[in-house]
């Protein structure tokens, strides 16, 4: 039997201790299915349905039109009109609204004698970033509004309007964003543990010994283990990939073939990383608990959630090692912007750099923990 059919007969080998482990195919589909809908859904940065209270001493007509704005448009829920200043502290307090909308008697007459008419917001600030992202949406629709109101009532406009482009992302919606990087997050995930656990498997078995008895050369055994590794992380992926296209209706504007090269390279890094927790785990508990430390600070630091220029210096630095940070950009520059090989290529040869150095460093666990 020669190297081919050695290492084909051990990767069949390990793929199938893999699917005729009912516990194994579970994890493999039911998890990842599961976090993709969560995430697709729940992971955004946009916000609706935002509770607002409304406080209008003025009831003329540009003040309802105002009011109705502002209820009308899908980022706010009206839950309650008010008309004293003491129902609105406990509406905050208690989480009722996020916040209060107040318009004073004389809002109206401010706005027919070309007078800026105050509006004042009383917002919960407890979540900053929540209040910030409401407080832009109300500056929109205020905008909107001056801008209509000057127009009819033939007053000299803003000195300078402010006129929005979006490029790559035309609606600003957040999902176009979360989505890709899912795909990226799951096959890490999926991948890492799959490898992660493959020599564990065998010490736990008691197959271990067994297989250094072959003709086998550790280089073979490691490449045999790493083949189930990428073929599973290469469907999985590209299940998730149809998901986001079909089902989350994200734009595939790029290169399908400059994706797959990025997917494959950052296969072969996060199977090199797997391999290296698997041979120095002694059992899959172990396997499974370093596949985690690995996976929460990759996660972390891949500007995944968090744009990595945010990062402090030393931390930026760290990310360098990351794979998943390089596989995010390809899989967002493919997606959005329609990027190809030659505008990637900067994302690949980091990849392949970590890929070779991660399985160099497995095959020398490998050897040493087999002596």
């Amino acid at each position: 039997m020669n190297t081919l059919q050695r290492v084909l007969a051990l990767a069949i080998k390990e793929l199938l201790a893999v699917l005729r482990d009912k516990k194994s195919r579970i994890v493999l589909i039911g998890p990842p299915i599961a976090q993709l809908i969560i995430f697709g859904y729940a992971a955004t940065f946009d916000l609706n349905d935002i509770p607002l209270a409304v406080y209008n001493e003025d009831r003329s007509v540009p003040a309802r039109e105002l009011v109705a704005r502002i209820t009308g448009s899908p980022h706010f829920r009206l839950i309650t009109a008010i008309d004293h200043d003491e129902q609105i502290a406990p509406l905050i307090n208690n989480r009722e609204v996020l916040l209060v909308l107040h318009l004073g008697p004389r809002f109206s007459e401010y706005l027919k004698r070309g007078k800026p008419a105050p509006a004042q917001v009383i917002i919960d600030g407890r979540n900053s970033n929540t209040a910030l992202l409401t407080l832009g949406y109300l500056r929109t629709i205020f905008t909107d509004f001056n801008i209509e109101w000057s127009r009819q009532h033939g007053l000299r406009g803003p000195p300078a309007e402010l006129q929005i482009r979006p490029w790559y992302n035309e609606n600003l919606l957040s999902r176009w964003f979360i989505v890709p990087g899912i795909v990226g997050l799951l096959t890490l995930v999926i991948t890492t543990i799959v490898t992660g656990l493959s020599v564990a498997r065998e010490r736990e078995a008691g197959t271990f010994d067994q297989l250094l008895v072959t003709p086998m050369r550790p280089i073979e055994i490691l490449i045999g283990k790493s083949f189930p590794g990428i073929l599973i992380g290469l469907v999985e992926g590209t299940f998730i990939l149809l998901m986001a296209i079909y089902w989350f209706e994200v734009p595939l504007r790029g290169s399908l073939g400059a994706l797959y090269l990025g997917m494959f390279l950052f296969l072969l890094s996060a199977v090199g990383i797997g391999l290296m927790i698997s041979s120095l785990a002694v059992t899959q508990q172990q396997g499974i608990l370093g596949a985690f430390l690995f996976l929460v600070p990759s996660v972390i630091l891949s500007g995944f959630a968090t744009p990595i220029s945010n990062m402090p210096e030393i931390v930026q630095q760290m990310t360098y090692v990351n794979p998943l940070r390089y596989f995010l950009v390809i899989l967002r520059g493919v997606f959005l912007e329609g990027d190809s090989y030659a505008l990637l290529f900067n994302q690949y040869w980091p990849m392949a750099i970590i890929a070779v150095v991660t399985l160099a460093v497995a095959g020398w666990l490998f050897r040493h923990r087999m002596n």
